[in-house]
């Protein structure tokens, strides 16, 4: 793959400063001033076109003038300036703008107009364009600060990138206060252009960057955000802060700052469950999470063991892990064993180890050992308060020698300040992290063990539709499009119910009469006892109208309980459309509980699944929890499990285990209904009645909107495609199935590449590794289907003799139309047709998708690649960057 997009932006060879200044109040000077000082070894061009020298180097008056090529270009000028500059930018084919000036989109329309102008501009001349109204970029790493700050940072390996300058500027100070190490800053301001998914999708793969820090205010591109923080939470930690927690305040604060739109704070935290990352919600927290991120020390589960010589710190831990849900270790009754040995005989293990007062360096240095041996424990907090028998510098010392070399993760809160500092010193040199408050070590432990516990939520790419019993939807579909025909957008009660039964969620019949003897006929025909509801399109709440009647049981009383319904909710709902009243059995089911599912739409995620306590019960309790589609059952199954509505499905006293099964089917058939039909807006099934013998929907609500253009173009998490599985034949006559990779894959691709002759290795890779590392396997397997595709090509397709014979790709550019491809075929493989076969479904998916273009890098070495390029109508051409290789390209 060639360098990202935004390698010229975060390591240029070149930086032009348009708008540099002698003037020490002045952001050009101060940007200026800092790229001098901070060491940075490419070449700078101050540009201003009054002055001749600035802060001692040559100035050029325009870019126009200047003689050599640039790679960044920053702009501190009035934003009236930079359209024209813009122009000047593209016709000298400047790769990247970063522009820190304000004065656009939250100025307003003006303003707005003025930004909408250069991001016309920069995405003509093919410019990534940063900004506009940030703080700049920092690479420290290379000595290149691109901002108008005053701190100086350290090079390290967290990066952080934030749109709020302001923030931007506290952390640095606290890091440069701190001497806390960055890898990369990027402060992204209103992100008109390079957002928040590009950048991450960069640092997902530098190597200068183990974890990142993440200040969120608001989202323009919801699909782009999740792709970009999905990529990156993949592989490295990834640590999200965001502002306007409060819905309708977080709101206004949001969009008048950064010109995106908020959405909901809840439906916020699920996305980022789901992307694998994990979320905080004060500063002090992320410095919290910023210090834990450097250590590198990953969590495998969320038992946590505390150690302390005091009661007092260690109930402090206990009760901010009740608090955030952290589970306290206890041990083992082997190391409780050993423990005895080295405490009074009155000791007892708690669910904090409690060393006592009098504890030793000898106490703290074999508790330790013993706790991380033990397989109960995932990590370990290590407190001390500096009693009169204590020494804690020898205690930190024993703690760092206990804690070398274990693979688990040991934190550290030494209390106090001038008897511990000594102590912290030797904790900071063994690299254990290590705070001043038991609060804040929890905290810290429990951001690693949310991030171990969201990588299982990231991993599940559930596909649109279900393997079994394929859902009607093109009939779901002219059931709605019958009602926007005739301009509804609510639909009657029986077509709500006819579209979910489209999608193999059982219901309860129903009919819908007009007149008091339609209704009679009806209840006969469905069997009495019998339900009767009002079908109205504009009551949502039936039951507060006296629209429902329950357990109508003789036929007399079904004509009258008509006219009685018909005449009261005509009096209390004088305005509404009344289409009839439904008849539909009345189930006798003792053991049922109420159950509601719902789909929402969030104004940045799109559509969301809820699931909650239903009947009355639903407005009563608000029970709701709530997750992105696409769903499948280790999702649904967790969804569940987050209600208080789990309890009780559960046995209890004499009722018997509610079917869960069946309520994670039908939460998988919503899903899919979410995903395949854009024209819905709210549905709304409640009750669903849930018992040990299955699972029924009582009564539903639909409200649909206009489709959105675009397969899933809807939804912020593109699902597993499915449908491009086919099947092959290879010239020996042997068959190979052809689908999309899946993150199930790891296994077979790792021996699918280590496999390879090392000639075929390196034409694919253009090195020589023999082992495939854990990031490099996310990487191939855990894709993007939104922005690129993996085919890979199978015998014996899930079973445990599978095995991986082919595997062709593509990813797409910024551009949206052009994609790069590569393809390998195993060595055994070759010859056999299956090469050329992917890469014609590859093309043909990717036209499909829009892209107009692909190319690729082959070496000129690589013969038979070269010649199936040719083969497919590829043009062959020199690369003038990289004279090994050859440049393919082709038309799609």
């Amino acid at each position: 793959m060639r360098n990202h997009h935004l390698h010229r932006v975060f390591e240029p060879d070149s930086v032009a400063v348009i708008g540099a200044s002698e003037r020490d109040s002045a952001v050009g000077y101060r940007v200026l001033r800092n790229i001098l000082e901070g060491g940075y070894g490419g070449a700078i061009y101050p540009v201003h076109p009054h002055l001749a020298e600035v802060q001692g180097l040559p100035c050029c008056p325009s870019l126009r003038e200047l003689d050599h090529p640039v790679d960044l270009a920053v702009m501190a000028v009035p934003a009236a300036e930079i359209p024209e500059l813009m122009h000047q930018c593209g016709e000298r084919e400047v790769a990247a703008v970063l522009i820190i000036s304000a004065g656009f989109g939250e100025t307003g329309p003006q303003g707005q107009r003025l930004q909408d102008e250069i991001v016309d501009l920069a995405r003509t001349y093919g410019i990534r364009l940063l900004g506009p109204n940030c703080l700049g970029v920092m690479r420290p790493g290379i000595g290149l600060n691109a901002t108008f700050t005053l701190s100086k940072v350290r090079p390290g390996s967290v990066a952080l990138v934030a749109q709020s300058a302001s923030f931007c500027t506290a952390i640095l100070d606290w890091a440069d206060s701190s001497e806390f190490g960055l890898s990369a800053v990027a402060s992204l301001g209103a992100t008109a252009d390079v957002g928040f998914g590009e950048v991450l999708d960069y640092l997902a793969t530098d190597p200068q960057t183990r974890s990142i820090l993440l200040y969120v205010e608001g989202i323009n591109d919801a699909r782009s955000f999740l792709s970009g923080l999905r990529g990156a939470a993949r592989v490295k930690p990834v640590i999200v802060v965001k502002s306007g927690q409060q819905r309708r305040e977080g709101v206004a604060t949001g969009f008048s700052h950064t010109d995106a739109f908020a959405g909901s704070d809840d439906i916020f935290d699920v996305a980022i469950q789901r992307a694998g990352a994990v979320r905080v919600h004060t500063v002090s927290q992320l410095f919290s999470a910023a210090r834990i991120l450097a250590s590198c020390r990953p969590v495998r589960g969320a038992r946590l063991a505390v150690v302390t010589n005091g009661a007092g710190p260690g109930l402090m831990a206990a009760d901010r892990a009740l608090s955030l849900g952290v589970s306290l270790a206890n041990c083992s009754e082997e190391a409780a064993r050993e423990l005895r040995t080295l405490l009074p005989d009155h000791w007892q293990p708690g669910h904090t180890i409690d060393l006592l007062g009098n504890a030793t360096e000898e106490h703290y240095g074999k508790a330790l050992q013993l706790l991380l041996k033990d397989r109960k424990v995932d990590g370990v907090l290590v407190l001390l308060a500096p009693q009169g028998m204590s020494r804690p510098t020898e205690c930190a010392r024993a703690v760092a020698e206990a804690a070398a070399g274990s693979g688990k993760l040991v934190l550290a809160c030494w209390l106090g300040e001038k008897l511990v500092r000594e102590g912290r010193r030797l904790l900071e040199e063994a690299g254990i992290p290590h705070f001043t408050s038991p609060e804040s070590g929890v905290e810290a432990f429990a951001y690693l063990a949310a991030y171990h516990r969201n990588q299982n939520s990231l991993l599940q790419v559930p596909p649109p539709l279900s393997a079994h019993r394929e859902p009607d939807v093109e009939g779901a579909l002219l059931i709605i499009r019958h009602a926007l025909a005739e301009r509804r957008h609510t639909l009657t009660n029986t077509e709500a119910r006819a579209v979910i039964h489209a999608f193999r969620i059982p219901v309860t019949p129903c009919i819908n009469a007009t007149s008091a003897t339609d209704a009679l006929i009806a209840a006969e025909t469905v069997g009495l006892p019998v339900a009767m509801k009002i079908n109205s399109p504009d009551i949502t709440f039936k039951a507060d109208v006296g629209g429902v009647r329950l357990n109508v049981q003789e036929p007399r009383s079904v004509g009258s309980a008509f006219a009685e319904m018909m005449a009261e909710v005509a009096s209390r709902a004088p305005g509404a459309r009344i289409d009839g009243i439904t008849i539909e059995p009345m189930l006798d089911r003792p053991h049922a509980r109420e159950i509601r599912v719902a789909i929402g739409q969030d104004p940045v995620f799109g559509p969301v699944i809820s699931v909650g306590a239903g009947g009355a019960a639903a407005e009563v309790h608000a029970d709701l929890q709530s997750a992105l589609p696409p769903l499948n059952t280790f999702l649904c199954r967790e969804l569940i499990g987050r209600t208080r509505a789990q309890r009780s499905l559960e046995s209890f006293r004499n009722l018997p285990e509610a079917d869960i099964p069946g309520l994670i089917d039908i939460l998988m058939r919503v899903s899919e209904l979410a995903c395949e039909v854009s024209e819905v807006q709210d549905l709304v099934i409640n009750p669903v009645l849930v018992d040990e013998n299955g699972v029924v929907a009582v009564d539903a609500d639909l409200v649909v909107r206009k489709p959105v253009s675009g397969r899933y173009e809807h939804m912020a998490i593109h699902p597993y495609p499915q449908g491009l599985a086919s099947t092959h034949q290879l010239a020996s006559g042997e068959e190979v199935l052809v689908r999309p990779i899946r993150p199930e894959d790891a296994d077979i691709e790792r021996t699918f590449v280590e496999n390879l002759s090392e000639e075929s290795r390196y034409n694919r890779f253009i090195s020589q590794f023999r082992t495939v590392s854990p990031q490099m396997l996310a990487r191939f397997t855990q894709i993007d289907y939104d922005r690129e595709m993996a085919l890979v090509a199978v015998l014996r397709d899930n079973t445990p003799e599978a095995s991986m014979i082919a595997v062709a790709r593509y990813i797409s550019y910024p551009d949206g139309e052009t994609c790069e491809f590569a393809l390998t075929v195993g060595d055994a493989y070759q010859r056999e047709g299956i090469g050329s076969g992917m890469m014609q479904l590859l093309m043909e998916v990717a036209r499909e998708r829009g892209m107009t273009i692909m190319v690729g890098d082959v070496l000129h070495s690589n013969k038979k690649m070269l010649a199936l390029c040719r083969k497919l109508g590829f043009r062959v051409m020199r690369n003038e960057d990289e004279p090994d290789m050859a440049l393919v390209r082709r038309h799609l």
